[in-house]
């Protein structure tokens, strides 16, 4: 291979990625950083929990990003009602024209490149664990039947904060399978008075694919081919092991505020977030300051705080914060 093939390849994904953040922007007004964040938890074949107050374009953002990548998009809007079934699919009887009759597999939604799962909990435990396998194994099993999921295959998650009544909070496990926990804000006075001028007038703005399920494979690829210097990886592991309340680089808050720090699958997210997003700016390395950015919405949901943390109102996302100050 020539020298010149990689930065050809090189200079063609940045092309890719600049026209992905284009079209975005033609729809999205502001949230770069949640764009971002989201293209990250997609480069790295990551699921994505996506919290935030309603009105705050959760789903607009999801399905304009399943456009413009070109993937099969499905959403589920979750209620307590909701079956697994409604989501995996089932199998049905059918009777052929000789009277003969058999079952037939009708898949479900989760047979998508993209799944919204929408307020995802609003509905029963037992319906959220539908999710389970086909999140972690790429695969639903029906009467015994494995069926293997269509690649790219990521499950975005909307939830809302502030409603508690008929809400079920997702067990550590599920959460735990979210690459991703990202928190939306309001919108500045300036981006709101854009977005108003957008959605309000006869015509709204549409955006157009740029990419394939194959286009975004191959940018998932790329990925491992960003180098992660030693001196990064040794930085996201004192991170992750300040996160545990008996490892020995546990700060005395963490110590008094944390029950149970992140786990291994945490410096595997950040190993991989780091390189994505390095990826995403057109930069040759990942370094320090990507662990900085990918730090919260991977840590986030991974930390456990105890009842002192929970009676002095210490919120993960500031211990969070704290640690970062000591990274060099």
């Amino acid at each position: 291979m020539s020298t010149d093939e990689p930065a050809a390849r090189w200079e063609k994904l940045q092309d890719t990625i600049a026209a992905v953040r284009k079209e975005t922007a033609r729809v999205i007004v502001g949230q770069e950083a949640v764009v971002e964040q989201l293209l990250t938890s997609l480069l790295c074949r990551g699921h994505c929990l996506v919290v935030g107050v309603p009105g705050l374009a959760k789903t607009l953002l999801v399905s304009t990003l399943g456009r413009i990548l070109g993937l099969k998009f499905q959403r589920i809007q979750f209620t307590p009602d909701l079956m697994p079934t409604d989501i995996t699919g089932s199998e049905i009887l059918q009777t052929a024209d000789d009277g003969s009759r058999s079952f037939r597999f009708a898949p479900g939604p989760v047979f998508a490149n993209l799944l919204l799962a929408d307020e995802i909990n609003r509905t029963p435990p037992k319906t959220q664990a539908a999710l389970l396998e086909a999140m972690q194994e790429k695969q639903v099993t029906i009467s015994g039947v494995t069926h293997r999921l269509e690649e790219p295959f990521l499950v975005f998650a909307t939830q809302n904060p502030i409603e508690h009544e008929g809400t079920y909070p997702l067990p550590e496990a599920q959460l735990d399978r979210f690459f991703y926990m990202l928190n939306i804000g309001y919108p500045g006075m300036d981006e709101e008075g854009e977005i108003v001028r957008r959605t309000t007038g006869r015509e709204q703005p549409v955006a157009s694919a740029v990419l394939d399920p194959a286009g975004v494979m191959d940018l998932q690829d790329a990925v491992h081919d960003v180098p992660l210097p030693e001196s990064v990886l040794q930085a996201i592991l004192r991170l992750v092991h300040a996160t545990r309340p008996d490892s020995p680089h546990a700060t005395p808050e963490v110590k008094n505020y944390v029950a149970f720090g992140a786990g291994p699958r945490a410096s595997q997210c950040l190993a991989r977030a780091v390189r994505a997003l390095a990826l995403l700016r057109g930069r040759s390395a990942a370094s320090v300051e990507e662990i900085r950015d990918a730090a919260l919405p991977i840590l986030r949901h991974r930390i456990i705080p105890n009842y002192n943390a929970t009676g002095e109102g210490v919120t993960t996302d500031s211990l969070i914060s704290r640690l970062l100050t000591t990274l060099d």
